[in-house]
């Protein structure tokens, strides 16, 4: 039987597949123990479960909520408190939290804090949808008229449409709880707002409390209707002295609420198509590829649950093919500076509107502090791009033959991939695109001679038997003065 042996590049694509599967794997174990770390903690009908909601109010945040709801129900706890403290969010993650405070079993207390602490917006709504709302004092309520993603006002027609949807939603919510129609409409149709004092003398709020514990003393006793099987059902409140069980975001949860930010968000998208970038100009090297695809997938989850542009994310991705454009194509800087164009275009734009806006969400943008240098470095690339490819259309016009950027004319080299006629090869410490002039095959581990550069493609013949760099069998001769200067004056 004929033994069965492998070559050295076949044992690097073996062990690059374990490690990718292993990888996986590890990965695919972070993932689901993070999201054993979201489920909140055993709760028990002695206990008040309180959950954290200090973030926008994104499809993360009603997700968190429903699980966290959902998992107090379940364990049968005493009551639950919102700690609250939030600008606004998406009018579509707004109503869904409504639905499930309005569905929730238990009585659920949101409670505006701690101090300085305020429920603009949709915030408004979620306060006002609890069973009972309470603040803290130094809170403030309100400001709840609909406004377009980026902030800006919205068209007269439009907004009639949306204002009119808006109010009519914070009308079904007091009347449903038995709060004021009038004061709780005038957050949406005059964006009013209120102090914790001002709110409780109009009956948006129940109480102004200190603490949560200071809170649970004082809804002791209180009766409240609940979803039942049947229907709503009187519940009454027994929650003076009840141990706490504090719900935080779980790690999985936090990342995700993490990069729903504008800025990071326009980060993950232009690191991204970077990392894409560099694969392309040097094959084969995996990391920045592979890091570039995991910044990609995470920046349009970040966008996914923002109100955010698609075509400002295009832009980018625009930016860096014409930035590879602009290596590979004799040109005059015109790719290049169309990039700079493009990068800037797509920050802008990705999270800019220009059909039905956001209603209830804050302004947000891509921050000019995180804009701004992000388009000096792209632009500082694309001018040394442009100022390399003007030197060598100078050297060219001069010497009648082709420029060359760096010193591999006459490297020598080893193919990593097989050339068949096009497949990578190992020169100067670098995996680079290669191919043979002739088209014939050349296998792995074969030693070439480069006879030729063209960006980032090389063009190679196999090396003589000793081993030496012959003279390029491509092209004229380049003189001692051309290597010195590295092809560029």
């Amino acid at each position: 039987m004929t033994p069965l042996t492998l070559s050295a590049s076949s044992v690097s694509r073996i062990s690059r597949l374990h490690a990718v599967r292993w990888g996986s794997l590890i990965v695919l174990g972070i993932a689901v123990g993070a999201l054993g770390l979201a489920i909140p903690a055993r709760a028990a009908s002695d206990t008040v479960v309180v959950i954290e909601l200090d973030t926008i109010i994104h499809p993360i945040a009603e997700r968190y909520l429903e699980r966290a709801l959902q998992q107090a129900a379940d364990d049968g706890a005493a009551a639950i408190v919102i700690k609250i403290d939030t600008p606004g969010g998406l009018l579509t993650s707004t109503r869904e939290i409504v639905t499930h405070l309005f569905e929730s079993p238990v009585p659920v207390i949101v409670y505006v804090s701690p101090a300085g602490a305020r429920a603009a917006s949709a915030g408004t709504f979620i306060t006002a949808a609890g069973h009972i709302a309470a603040m803290a004092p130094g809170t403030n309520i309100g400001a709840a008229s609909p406004i377009s993603g980026d902030g800006s006002d919205i068209s007269d027609t439009l907004k009639d449409k949306i204002f009119e949807d808006t109010a009519a939603e914070i009308r079904a919510i007091a009347q449903r709880r038995g709060r004021p129609v009038e004061p709780l409409e005038a957050t949406v149709l005059r964006a009013k707002a209120y102090t914790a004092q001002e709110a409780l003398e109009l009956g948006i709020i129940d109480h102004i409390a200190e603490s949560v514990s200071h809170l649970l003393q004082l809804v002791d006793g209180t009766e409240v209707r609940v979803q039942g099987v049947m229907g709503e059902e009187p519940v009454v409140l027994h929650t003076a002295g009840k141990a706490l069980v504090n719900v935080h975001l779980g790690f999985f949860d936090k990342l995700l609420s993490l990069i729903a930010d504008p800025n990071i968000a326009f980060l993950l998208i232009s690191l991204g198509g970077l990392g894409i970038y560099f694969e392309l100009m040097s094959p084969g090297s995996i990391f920045p590829g592979v890091a570039g695809l995991l910044a990609l997938g995470l920046g349009f989850v970040a966008l996914g649950n923002l109100p955010g542009n698609w075509v400002g994310a295009a832009l980018i991705l625009l930016a860096f093919a014409l930035a590879v454009a602009e290596v590979n194509v004799d040109g005059f800087g015109v790719l290049g500076m169309m990039g700079v164009v493009s990068f800037v275009a797509g920050g802008v734009l990705l999270f800019g509107h220009f059909g039905t806006p956001a209603p209830l969400f804050p302004d947000i943008s891509v921050s000019f502090k995180v804009l701004g240098p992000a388009a000096v470095i792209v632009t500082g690339a694309s001018a040394a791009l442009a100022v390399a490819s003007y030197r060598g259309r100078r050297r060219m016009k001069a010497g009648g033959r082709r420029p060359t950027t760096t010193l591999l004319i006459g490297a020598q080299g080893v193919v990593e991939a097989a050339l068949d006629p096009i497949g990578t090869a190992h020169v100067h410490g670098e995996t680079w695109s290669a191919r043979t002039a002739s088209g014939e095959h050349v296998g792995v581990g074969s030693p070439v001679v480069v006879t030729r550069e063209d960006g980032a493609m090389l063009t190679v013949r196999v090396a003589s038997e000793k081993g030496s760099a012959s003279v390029p069998d491509e092209g004229p001769a380049h003189s001692p003065e051309e290597h010195a200067e590295g092809g560029i004056a």
